[in-house]
This record gives C-alpha cells, structure tokens and sequence, in this order.
C-alpha cells in the first residue's frame, strides 16, 4: 500500500420529508484526485492494491476523523457510519469493536451514531450477534444498499434493521414504475409495520422525490440537495425545497384521488346497474353498448356463497363480450375479497361493494382490482377492473 495514501471524511445531508430540516449524516471517504478534487474513495477499497487488513485500517481512520468532527457539533442530528459486513466478519473478538471504542473515547452519545452494515457477504450469525451488542450499547442499526446484489431479506429478518436505506440504482429504477416499483413499496409497507424507517437514497431530481413520497419514505438523501461535503449545513438549510416539495405533492395526489373517486363512482353505478340486470336473463350484447371500456371493465363472474364460480367468465374487449367457462368451478373464498364481503353481511353493510388491493391479471399483465358485490342470498357478483398505478 502507498503509505501516502490521505482518506478523510465528507458528509451527506440526510432530510426528513416530516420538518424539512437536516436529521442526519453520512460520513463518506475521500481522496484527492491528479488534479487535487476530493473525489469518492470507493474505487480504491474495491481495489486489489489494498488487502483486507490494510482496507480496514484505513476505514478506521477515517471513521475516527468522521466521529472527532462529529463529537463537535452540537445539535440533535445523527452520524451514519459504514461498516463492511466483510470486515465485522473478520472480528476475532465480537467485544473488541474498534468503534465502540472510539465512541468511549470521544464520549459520544450512542443514540446520535447509527451503524450502516454494507455488503452482503457476512456470517449472519456473527453479524446478528455484533448487531446485539451494538444496540446494547444504544447504536442504532441500518441495513445499506437494499435491493443491490444478493437478496438481504434474510439479514432483514436476522438483524431486523432499524433503517432500511433503498439502494440508489433500485430507486431510481422503481421511480419508473413496474416490478421495481413494488419491491420499494413493499418494502415502505414493511417499515410502517414493524417500526422500521426507510431511507431513499440517490434523490436527484423533483419527481424521485415526490416518488420516495408516494412509497411513504420518511428521509430522503442525494444530489437533489447536496452532495457529500466537508463540513456540516445548518438544520434548517433545505425546508423551504421541502416544503414546496410537499405541498406539490399534496396538490397532486388531491387532484388524482378526486378524479379516481369519480372514476369509482362510475364503476359502482355500472355494476349496480350490471347486478340489477343479470337477477333475470341477460343479452350480452346489449350490455355492449354499455360503458364499460370507460370504466375498465375487464370480466365479470358469478359465484356461491362457498366461493365456488358458477359462471363462465363473462370477458369484456374491443367493445364484445367473450364468454370463457375454463374457471367454473374454481374456488376464491380464500381471497380477501370474497371473504371480506361476508364479513360485512351483518345488516348494516348490505348491498355493499367491496373492492381489492391491486394485483397483476395473469391473463392480460395489467394491473387489476376486483370488486364484489351480493347478487341474491345465492349468489355473488364478481367484477374485474383495471387499476391505474
């Protein structure tokens, strides 16, 4: 190793979307490039020129310039610091942690000071016990980079993080929709149940963060304001953007949800009107003249109290009905919204719709909602829509 190899440490802004201000930071390593420009320090870890004892030393020396500039500010914001899973692996004492240690020796409050496990290489065995001593000691624990490389649900289930940070390259990619977009939800929706906070990372743009927001993230941390830099911001730097930003998100979904309220009003009238009709014999094609196209009609079916279908599927496209009976028969009682119907039935929620989450159609990969509603004491109307994102 090149003894004058010079690391020290940047900081990024970490933003709360709730205040606007400045909670936190995460300590990133620097080098000076040929042309003296602090530059990211990543490519030279990731190098063969260091080997593992080297690599952690020089991280631990720059954790303890982050952690005796940290030790100065005097304020209620955080300090994030990584720690390889690799090199915690590699700990022949779990009592010898060399950042607790410096944490002892600069008398820092450990509730301010959160641990960033990186990687995903790591006994997770010794890596759930060093993560016990570290809240022991009062730290707290994010799981970094969700969502790059292996799957980590399993360390998720292991360490039970109490920060997930959303890996940059799969936010950016969920801010475009599809499947990425459910793995970002998903996880957003888990944070909320078992208390966990969710951290977007990469945030350049105004649509990445009214994105991160519409997942339900409660911090957000990129480009779109600051980069990574020597010496800390004021708290209250970034709440006006933020504030701005909110209000034009709440402007948005408002208008969105209006205009999907009508839209439902619409779908509930139609399959009102559908449910009155089919009590006797039904012409499908004068159904056609009906609006379904406008209301997203994909199919509608009929099933028994027990769940079983007892109709072909009744198929809606180009403005013709197509009859299909390869699912009569088929049981979805166990769908929650056959049961949930049920449910309802205890006098006060009569002639009640009740609609699903959204799903994936097999059938025409299209996002999907059912809505079921009580034909007669035998029978159920089951009604399949398209659902927008």
């Amino acid at each position: 190793m090149d003894s004058k190899v010079n690391l020290f440490p940047y900081f990024q802004p970490i933003v709360s979307v709730a205040n606007g201000k400045i909670i936190g930071y995460e300590a990133l390593a620097r080098q000076l490039d040929a042309n003296n420009k602090a530059v990211s320090a990543g490519s030279l870890f990731s190098s063969r020129e260091l080997n593992a004892e080297e690599s952690m030393e020089l991280d631990r020396q720059v954790r303890w310039q982050a952690l005796q500039k940290f030790a100065e500010l005097d304020n209620n914001t955080y300090l994030a610091i990584n720690i390889s899973a690799a090199w915690i692996d590699n700990l022949k004492h779990l009592n010898a942690s060399p950042t607790l240690k410096m944490l002892e020796e600069l008398d820092i409050d450990r509730q301010r000071v959160i641990i960033e496990i990186t990687e995903e290489h790591a006994d997770l065995t010794k890596l759930t016990e060093i993560v016990k001593r570290y809240r022991k000691q009062g730290l707290r624990v994010a799981l970094d980079d969700f969502g790059a490389g292996a799957s980590q649900l399993q360390r998720v289930m292991a360490i039970q993080p109490d920060i997930i940070k959303i890996d940059m390259r799969l936010f950016k990619k969920a801010s475009k929709g599809g499947i990425a977009a459910e793995v970002v939800s998903m996880m957003t929706r888990l944070g909320k149940r078992t208390g966990c906070q969710i951290i977007c990372e990469g945030v350049e743009t105004d649509e990445e963060f009214l994105f991160g927001l519409n997942c339900g993230a409660q911090y957000m941390q990129g480009y779109l304001f600051s980069p990574a830099l020597p010496d800390f911001l004021p708290a209250d730097m970034y709440e006006q953007r933020i504030i701005s930003l909110r209000n034009k998100f709440l402007k948005r979904k408002v208008a969105k949800i209006q205009e999907k309220l009508k839209s439902i009003a619409n779908i509930k009238e139609l399959i009102y009107r559908l449910a009155e009709r089919l009590q006797a014999d039904f012409n499908l094609n004068e159904l056609a003249h009906w609006n379904f196209s406008e209301s997203g009609v994909i199919r509608f079916y009929l099933c028994n109290n027990e769940g079983y279908q007892l109709s072909p599927d009744f198929n809606f496209s180009k403005n013709k009905w197509f009859t299909d009976p390869r699912k009569i028969g088929f049981n979805w009682s166990w769908r929650p919204y056959f049961f949930q119907l049920l449910a309802l039935e205890d006098g006060t929620e009569q002639n009640r719709i009740v609609t699903s989450e959204r799903y994936r159609d097999f059938s025409t990969d299209q996002l999907c909602k059912t809505l079921s509603l009580r034909l007669d004491a035998e029978r159920i109307l089951l009604v399949d829509i398209f659902a927008s994102e």
